[in-house]
């Protein structure tokens, strides 16, 4: 009966989708698609389920990931309900899951020339691995192989745990099979003159950004690429045996990366998307402000008229408090620390932007950024932080001979880059008053120059690197994360909480009772304390 259930609940969220957005749905249905195949919904659902869900962001970002990273700081105890935003991720990784599972299926049973399926298989191993990485990092060890087949075969409702370095080393495989196999003409054919089949305008990552034809393929081989040099850096500390080659294939081979104006996302305006859920996981708590480890990043002082701010990403990511001052909240808070308050996110500043309360004493993230319902992107990789992975790549010869300078120019490739594509957010959004000055790229050239951030100048290089990639990072706080768990380098004041990952769902526990069980013995516990598998 349990099983019967599972399957049903299952089958219920597969029809039903678990969103709160607006407008994403009606990109599963185009007319002019081809009625005898309907592998281009079944992508495009695929991508949707990438979107970050409200309770994800507000529990897990927000109220713990932020103030681990010092991205941010908690000015009082919030809820404390992990559990909601662990369900949040579990259960969108898992309805795509499935429909990865049937499009794999689908391939398989193609009855043409299955030479035709190289591009849409490529597509979907690369979007697989996007999602995948992103929820082992934050788990573990997590179901993989036998999970999303419980339509295949009632034997697979319940799948068992796999290590996360299997699932790692799978992964970053089926990205290079991606790229040695993709095909980027302009329109491919087999050998036996068929069409490739395509996803089209279902493509909701890059063909919506216009592109035409096949072109958005080699976006794909790009963003296939830019991912194997992100997750074998995760893991080289770990297994070097495999990482370095990987490393040594992308950047000997100059195979193609992700590039300036190439970022990858989820843009809500080219999608007809209203995106609400960011600004829920901010009104919802109010507690989340400008903490003193990243505000020392971007000013040269405390003054707070603002004077010391060297860094425009500043004016980007947060804002001045009520008294239009700039006042970072201290990251560890003693006794004399003046109580927080305020309405910063709260949605009267639609029509009534300046009053964010008396009480808001400290500098709030910026409202247009966690407001924007349709302009502002949900990030998955950015041109920067590949110019970064690039730098530590080089400075400490992974892979590659150590070449300092290269390392050294990668990284204020990167700074220069991070800063045009926030200045892009904020120029291309529709509801942002009183934009921040727009800098030329002589000016943003001269940012790098800052005593603070200048990699020719610092005695600390590899930690200027780190310090650039997490700030990059600002709004993938979960790629802030992994930095500092990978590293232990990133900018903070204090120790490092011994908060590794997150316990798996309650859901989890009820509906896949044995193998949980299983796999708890093998960790000791299911606790934060618990390191993934690529922590040393």
């Amino acid at each position: 009966m349990k099983n019967i259930l599972f399957y049903i609940s299952i089958f219920t969220i597969l029809i039903f989708l678990n969103s709160c957005e607006k407008g994403f749905e009606d990109l599963n249905r185009n007319p002019e698609f081809p009625t005898q195949t309907d592998i281009g919904p079944l992508f495009n659902f695929v991508i949707e389920s990438t979107q970050l869900g409200g309770d994800e962001q507000l529990f897990m970002h927000n109220e713990v990931i932020y103030p681990i990273t010092q991205q941010g700081a908690l000015t009082a105890e919030t809820f404390q309900n992990t559990p909601r935003g662990t369900e949040d991720i579990w259960t969108r990784y898992y309805t795509s899951l499935a429909n990865v599972r049937e499009l794999e299926k689908r391939f398989d049973e193609y009855e043409g020339d299955q030479e035709a399926t190289i591009n849409v298989r490529a597509m979907v191993k690369i979007i697989l691995a996007y999602q995948t990485f992103r929820v082992t990092d934050l788990f573990g060890d997590i179901p993989f192989f036998d999970a999303g087949k419980g339509f295949q075969s009632l034997d697979n409702l319940e799948p068992k745990y796999d290590s996360q370095e299997a699932i790692y080393k799978f992964l970053l495989d089926e990205l290079k099979w991606a790229n040695d196999n993709i095909n980027t003409l302009p329109d491919p054919q087999t050998v036996s003159g068929e069409a490739y089949l395509s996803f089209g305008s279902f493509d909701n990552i890059f063909n919506a950004a216009g592109n035409s034809g096949n072109a958005n393929v080699l976006l794909w081989q790009k963003f296939a690429n830019s991912l194997r040099l992100r997750y074998a850096l995760r893991m080289v500390e770990k297994d070097a045996s495999f990482a370095n080659p990987i490393l040594q294939d992308v950047l000997e081979n100059d195979l193609p990366l992700i590039e300036e104006g190439e970022d990858v996302g989820l843009f809500p305006g080219e999608l007809d998307w209203e995106k609400t859920s960011t600004h829920y996981s901010f009104h919802e708590h109010k507690k989340l402000r400008m903490g003193s480890t990243i505000w020392n990043m971007m000013s040269e002082n405390d003054n707070s008229n603002g004077s010391g701010i060297f860094d425009p990403r500043a004016y980007i990511f947060f804002e001045p408090n009520n008294a239009n001052e700039w006042v970072a909240f201290p990251q560890i808070p003693d006794a004399n620390t003046e109580v927080a308050g305020g309405i910063p996110y709260q949605g009267h500043r639609d029509v009534n932007y300046s009053t964010k309360g008396s009480d808001n004493i400290y500098s709030p993230y910026n409202y247009y950024l966690i407001r924007d319902r349709f302009d502002v992107p949900e990030i998955m990789m950015t041109a920067a932080e590949v110019s970064f992975l690039k730098a530590e790549i080089y400075f400490r010869g992974l892979g590659v001979a150590v070449d300092e300078g290269e390392a050294r120019a990668e990284y204020t490739t990167g700074v220069v880059t991070s800063i045009k594509f926030w200045q892009s957010v904020f120029q291309n959004t529709g509801i942002w008053d009183n934009k921040p000055a727009v800098l030329s790229s002589g000016e943003i050239f001269s940012v790098t120059n800052h005593p603070k951030i200048n990699i020719f100048t610092s005695n600390d290089q590899l930690n200027l690197i780190y310090a650039q990639r997490w700030m990059d990072a600002f709004r993938q706080p979960w790629e802030a994360y992994a930095l500092l768990r990978r590293t232990q380098a990133t900018p903070r004041e204090g120790a490092i909480p011994n908060y590794y990952r997150f316990e798996y769902p309650s859901t989890e526990i009820q509906n896949n009772a044995d193998n949980w069980a299983e796999q708890v013995a093998r960790m000791g516990e299911d606790s934060p304390e618990v390191k993934v598998w690529w922590m040393n």
